[in-house]
């Protein structure tokens, strides 16, 4: 049974980076934003990247990521999926994200994580002229990498494009 993203994408005219995800999990779905799952490592990556608190709510967790130029979105507009399990997306639409590249300063895409880079290149690698750059996901199930390594590397990556 096909699934619709339920978020829309978060950005604004002033955005700098797009981070795309995969697909929304079950608990970010439950919780009706991003990277709800309370395991998914990704506001706290931010938190120290920016040396800042991340707020709970989605309103405050959406002005955190504008007043940091951070554009938020999913590759994945519809899919099959079984749980959150990104090995088992089938059946994939893919949401169009010229919708924040052309009402925004985005000036590099991304991926957080091998499905979203995959999909990313596979539909978009010709279309911007914009770098599209691999994270290692923040996911739970991306135990290879610790907390620290992961804050590290994306740190590194994204900070000279904020």
């Amino acid at each position: 049974m096909s699934i619709q993203h339920p978020f829309k994408p978060v950005y604004t005219n002033n955005s700098k980076i797009l981070v795309l995800g995969s697909f929304p999990s079950i608990k970010s779905r439950e919780n009706e934003f991003y990277y709800g799952h309370p395991k998914n490592r990704f506001w706290e990556i931010l938190e120290n990247i920016f040396n800042a608190n991340i707020p709970l709510s989605t309103k405050e967790r959406i002005e955190f990521l504008n007043s940091h130029n951070i554009a938020l979105w999913d590759i994945i507009k519809s899919c099959d999926i079984l749980n959150s399990s990104d090995s088992s997306i089938r059946n994939v639409k893919i949401n169009n994200i010229d919708e924040v590249i052309n009402n925004s300063n985005i000036k590099a895409i991304f991926c957080n994580g091998n499905t979203s880079y995959k999909l990313t290149l596979k539909y978009y690698t010709n279309t911007f002229n914009l770098p599209i750059i691999l994270l290692p996901s923040s996911s739970p199930a991306n135990a290879r990498f610790s907390i620290e390594n992961l804050i590290a590397i994306w740190k590194e990556k994204i900070i000279k494009y904020i």
